[in-house]
């Protein structure tokens, strides 16, 4: 049986696309379903095209019993990955999915987390702030943002002519490559009795 994956986006789905992708060329896992509160979000399109279920919801339907929560009953995730989702994730879909969220964040936190800092927000304050480097960090998420444990990071250096748009392409390029293999091992780690950890190195 391969291991099932749910992803909530709310842009433009690249990552999304990027995973789903990954995990059709495998026989391990696969992308069962998109969810996505935007209903005109370019994911859905990305969805359609490479024939995964995909559903829009509403806000009050993701706080709702009977909206996103029965929806993810029904879809019996083994993992629900957040790519590019800009809400703050409601606890009872935590409680009813313990260890089973994860989220990626384009900075190395705890530095440049929390409310309102995501996309091109971060980049603009990695160089306003003058960083030499910066990175992803993916992580398990619980009720607050951007705190959940830390399960991945990976870093790049950063050059003082640096804008938010070249640290954007740098964090992509980041994302792409490793947000998939880190999902695979993750799943893998949940079906296996041994600890895995995951250490972050330079590029």
């Amino acid at each position: 049986m391969k291991k099932r994956i749910v992803i909530f986006a709310s842009g433009s789905g690249t990552n999304a696309e990027n995973i789903i992708k990954y995990f059709q060329r495998t026989q391990f896992a696969e992308v069962v379903l998109i969810l996505s509160n935007k209903k005109d979000a370019k994911v859905l399109e990305r969805s359609e095209v490479l024939d995964i279920k995909a559903i829009s919801f509403t806000k009050q339907e993701l706080f709702s019993e009977e909206g996103v929560l029965k929806i993810l009953k029904d879809a019996k995730p083994d993992l629900i990955v957040l790519a590019g989702f800009l809400l703050k994730f409601p606890e009872q879909i935590l409680k009813e999915f313990p260890n089973k969220v994860i989220n990626i964040h384009p900075a190395l936190l705890p530095k440049y987390g929390g409310k309102g800092m995501y996309g091109n927000f971060v980049h603009e304050a990695v160089v306003k702030n003058n960083e030499t480097e910066t990175g992803i960090t993916i992580h398990y998420v619980n009720e607050n943002y951007d705190e959940g444990a830390i399960i991945f990071q990976q870093k790049v250096k950063l050059s003082k002519t640096e804008t938010a748009e070249t640290v954007a392409e740098k964090i992509h390029e980041l994302e792409y490559e490793w947000f998939p293999k880190i999902i695979e091992e993750v799943l893998r780690e949940k079906t296996s009795t041994h600890n895995h950890s995951f250490e972050g190195g330079e590029l």
